[in-house]
């Protein structure tokens, strides 16, 4: 019997429809809008100004604290303007505005590196490149991975879990890079294994990509201290906590991190922007994202730069369909409408989803009728129906001794409603309020 997380959890409808196509590179634009706020974290301080020339991989904003991340230039051109540009949050964000030198070859024609297996950096020089090249946490939470790889003394990591998950609906970016890239990633577990002095390494899939599944238990036959485990297919099982209980049975404790019970969590596309960095020296300047929808008339996945304007991943597969209500930044269950399609693609952006008018329609929020179904399928335990009313009712300090923040913000509990209460919405918005409380007392 396949293994999966105990409690809570759904099983919503896939809809992987681009899982069988390859991923494609889509044409460097002729501007991109680069924000300099792409991780978790302090934003990073731009180094740059207007008419300066820079080249491809060019660090122009430095990381402006520990947490926090280094952003490069993804073409070759001239910073036009430092601008606040609308985000995927909704909000303007500082951006570096960079006009691509059409005569420059680099921007438009893809790089093809040969694969490279022996590792030359010390785990020291490992560490100190991948802060340099900007990496962050590609599965959507965008931290800092030189921030989850710096293990104080005396903590000892047993294993490397690598999250090939993708329970997402729609989303199937991490899906074709095991698919297309599974010799790279194999070398990017072993760069951190190395580089951490860990033993044991799990490549977690669910099983609805058995094809993923093959083909990587295939390129590790020769490698003993990594394995491929296949897990029922449930969500939310691409969160930390659940992945590490369905794959060692350890739980993290609330409102504490893998580390405390001996495990490092990287997603696949993490690991793939690692091998790049240390074996190619390439920073992380452009990365998978899935453009999808039921109506969409040419649905894909494409390498992207970092910066690119929505508009060009919309024009890419076909422009939007008649009747189109929303697109979202991410899946269907946790991604984020997009206010226009100027927004630019970040480092956290997993997939752009089209969604029509019919699937955008919400029932009307009716009373809740306690069914306790919000209860039943919270993986996190919590109880999102009281949740939601104390964030309603502005009772914010009980919701906080409620472990409201401890929220994943899987929207399982909006999920199964059958009163249509945006439960979601109420708690992600009393979490905001939370923190604004808490940073105003610090």
């Amino acid at each position: 019997m396949l293994k999966t997380f105990s409690l809570g959890g759904i099983h919503p409808p896939e809809n992987k429809l681009t899982s069988s196509k390859k991923i494609r590179r889509l044409p460097t634009p002729k501007l991109v809008n680069v924000p300099i706020a792409q991780h978790i974290g302090i934003p990073a301080e731009i180094i740059v100004e207007r008419k300066d020339k820079v080249i491809i991989g060019q660090v122009i904003a430095k990381s402006g604290g520990f947490v926090s991340s280094n952003i490069h230039s993804p073409v070759a051109g001239t910073v036009t303007k430092l601008d606040k540009i609308i985000d995927s949050s909704g909000y303007k964000t500082q951006c570096i505005v960079i006009r691509t030198d059409a005569k420059n070859p680099t921007n438009f024609e893809e790089i093809e590196y040969p694969l490279k297996r022996e590792i030359e950096l010390t785990p020291k020089e490992i560490l100190q490149h991948i802060n340099d090249s900007g990496i962050v946490g590609l599965g959507g939470a965008t931290f800092p991975s030189h921030v989850k790889l710096a293990i104080k003394e005396g903590i000892k990591i047993d294993h490397l879990i690598i999250n090939g998950i993708e329970c997402e609906p729609y989303l199937t970016a991490d899906h074709r890079l095991m698919l297309e890239k599974y010799d790279e990633i194999i070398v990017g577990i072993e760069i951190l294994l190395f580089a951490l002095n860990i033993d044991k390494a799990i490549i977690g899939i669910e099983n609805n990509k058995k094809d993923a599944i093959k083909v990587l238990k295939k390129a590790v036959q020769n490698h003993p201290k990594i394995q491929v485990a296949a897990l029922k297919v449930k969500y939310p099982q691409g969160s930390e906590k659940q992945l590490i209980s369905a794959l060692l049975n350890r739980e993290v404790p609330i409102n504490g991190l893998p580390l405390e019970v001996g495990v490092i969590v990287h997603n696949v596309g993490t690991i793939f922007a690692i091998y790049e960095a240390i074996q190619h020296n390439k920073p992380l300047i452009e990365r998978v994202v899935t453009v999808t929808g039921k109506n969409v008339e040419n649905a894909s996945n494409f390498w992207v730069k970092i910066g690119t304007p929505i508009k060009g991943l919309i024009a890419e597969v076909g422009g939007l369909p008649e009747g189109t209500r929303k697109l979202v930044n991410g899946g269907p269950m946790m991604g984020k409408a997009i206010k226009n399609t100027e927004v630019p693609v970040t480092k956290g952006t997993s997939g752009i989803l089209v969604i029509s008018e019919e699937e955008a329609s919400r029932g009307k929020a009716e009373n809740c009728i306690r069914c306790g179904e919000c209860v039943f399928v919270c993986p996190m335990g919590l109880e999102p129906h009281l949740l939601m009313n104390l964030a309603e009712k502005g009772f914010y300090e009980k919701a906080a001794i409620e472990d409201i923040m401890t929220c994943i913000e899987c929207g399982s509990c909006s999920y199964v409603c059958p009163s249509h209460r945006p439960l979601l919405d109420y708690i992600r918005f009393g979490k905001s309020i939370i923190k604004k409380l808490e940073t105003s007392k610090n």
